[in-house]
């Protein structure tokens, strides 16, 4: 397969899996959400994969990704021959493919409230998506707070303060790391990087976010990236 970028990290973990592993198709670590929710569960829950990484924004992109799904966007997992192009879908599939990893809660209601949650976040939020845009290495305090901003910051506080009072026991949204989080990882990547002030709670939540190991990982590699893609 071409234009493959494996982690070293992970080429023991590979050896075992052979060469029928999953594959991961991402854009920019600094840059693309919705590549970092995938990438964080497939970590965060050990599921051994292979990463390819597209730079965005280039003459080529749109043919590279081309390669891999017919929607022209990334991430795309790829299993043999099927292949998923959307965040969602992706999770979804993961979780019925490693049942055991307990991919989202375990209990029904806790498991019904984490998939609206994160359902909202993948639907939703345009006001804090086009104000305030991924940017890891960036720091932009105080800019992007328009009034759609705003009421999309205070929806995402309640929905953390409801799941970590209901179900997180102040750990994670759900008590135990979850897709739900790692939907909700990009959110918490914008909030640090235009220090967006939050309740002591919630500033503990994204603290605890940040130190997850996986979502650590993405937060180094995006730092070591050298592109610096326009309009950013």
């Amino acid at each position: 397969m071409q234009n493959t970028e494996l982690d070293p990290t992970l080429s023991a973990t590979l050896e075992k899996a052979g060469k029928n592993a999953i594959t991961l198709v991402i854009g920019n670590k600094n840059y693309s959400s919705w590549s970092m929710r995938p990438w964080v569960v497939l970590t965060a829950f050990d599921i051994p994969f292979r990463e390819i990484r597209i730079c965005l924004d280039q003459p080529d992109t749109a043919s590279k990704i081309a390669e891999y799904s017919a929607a022209g966007r990334v991430p795309v997992l790829l299993d043999g021959q099927t292949h998923i192009w959307d965040s969602l879908a992706i999770c979804e599939y993961l979780a019925e493919q490693f049942p055991d990893r307990a991919l989202w809660p375990q209990e029904t209601a806790a498991r019904a409230v984490a998939r609206s949650i994160t359902a909202e976040m993948h639907s939703g939020f345009t006001g804090l998506r086009s104000a305030m845009s991924m940017d890891i290495r960036g720091s932009y305090p105080g800019k992007g707070r328009t009034a759609e901003a705003q009421g999309d910051i205070g929806r995402i506080c309640e929905i953390w303060e409801d799941c970590l009072a209901q179900f997180g026991h102040h750990e994670f949204l759900f008590g135990d790391f979850s897709i739900a989080d790692a939907f909700y990882a990009p959110v918490v990547m914008r909030f640090r990087s235009y220090a967006v002030s939050l309740a002591p709670a919630l500033q503990a939540y994204v603290d605890r976010v940040v130190a997850h190991p996986a979502v650590a990982k993405w937060i180094a590699e995006a730092l070591a990236e050298k592109e610096v893609l326009p309009d950013h």
